[in-house]
């Protein structure tokens, strides 16, 4: 009678050891991000491979308009804001803000003497140009310089130091953006990253895989402004997930009292 209750101790432990083993794996439902988005080939179609960005509503921009001849260029760019700093116990300092230019919703922007300006949609070569057309109605000889401030990426996943970056210059690439987020942890799924941009007020997908060289010809390789990267964790990453610190301990003392069941049925 005592072996039989204490074969039924022993098999409970077991189970009872299975079951806390089964419920400390995370499932990938639970885990992974945009799992129910489907990437096609027409969806990369519908992205441009070229490197050179075009510009979008909330856009901020700096443009400013030089000249030898400063007076005749004047009418063509924002003043300068200046205004007092001062601390307690501190000199009084003076600082100077640049003004900028924000695309509103419609791509457009309100340019001195020249009125609305639409840029969305427009690359820097093209915005340029076309500003030098319309000045040139005004001025003989003057520079044009546009600059993109607010070039902003977010990183998140399986990276080592996940965020929102802002790039310096006008070109990123996908290597350069995981670079900046400290690469892939050992847990990051290489074949299956995933974007998302805003085209047109409508979200765009697609995917990378690392593993292959041929990433670099993806139509997707450089970002544009506002991207969203997102490295998917690994199937080992994935069932880790839930872990719960004291499983181990759970696990040890079930398979103590295991054992010291097993012997005495031994013994007896």
């Amino acid at each position: 009678m005592i072996r039989q209750q204490l074969k039924l101790i022993s098999k409970s432990l077991l189970i009872l050891s299975c079951i806390v083993i089964m419920s400390s794996c995370g499932s990938r439902k639970d885990i992974i991000y945009f799992q129910d988005e489907p990437i096609t080939d027409q969806s990369l179609s519908e992205l441009d491979n070229n490197y050179e960005i075009r510009y979008k509503p909330n856009d901020i921009l700096t443009i400013d308009v030089s000249s030898q001849n400063t007076e005749s260029v004047l009418p063509f760019n924002l003043p300068a804001v200046a205004y007092n700093n001062t601390n307690a116990g501190a000199t009084e300092q003076t600082t100077v803000l640049r003004q900028t230019y924000l695309l509103d919703p419609q791509g457009n922007i309100e340019f001195p003497t020249l009125g609305t300006i639409k840029l969305g949609g427009l690359t820097r070569t093209e915005a340029t140009e076309m500003f030098k057309e319309k000045i040139g109605e005004y001025v003989n000889e003057f520079i044009v310089n546009i600059r993109l401030i607010n070039f902003t990426i977010t990183v998140s996943g399986e990276v080592k130091n996940p965020g929102n970056f802002t790039v310096q210059g006008e070109r990123i690439s996908l290597i350069q953006a995981l670079g900046l987020a400290g690469d892939l942890t050992i847990y990051g799924k290489r074949d299956n990253i995933f974007l998302i941009r805003e085209i047109d007020g409508k979200k765009k997908y697609a995917k990378y895989d690392l593993t292959s060289i041929n990433v670099v010809n993806s139509p997707v390789y450089y970002l544009s402004q506002n991207d969203i990267i997102y490295v998917e964790p690994n199937n080992s990453k994935v069932r880790t997930s839930t872990y719960n610190p004291n499983t181990g301990v759970l696990i040890s003392a079930v398979s103590l009292l295991a054992t010291i069941a097993a012997i005495f049925i031994t013994r007896n």
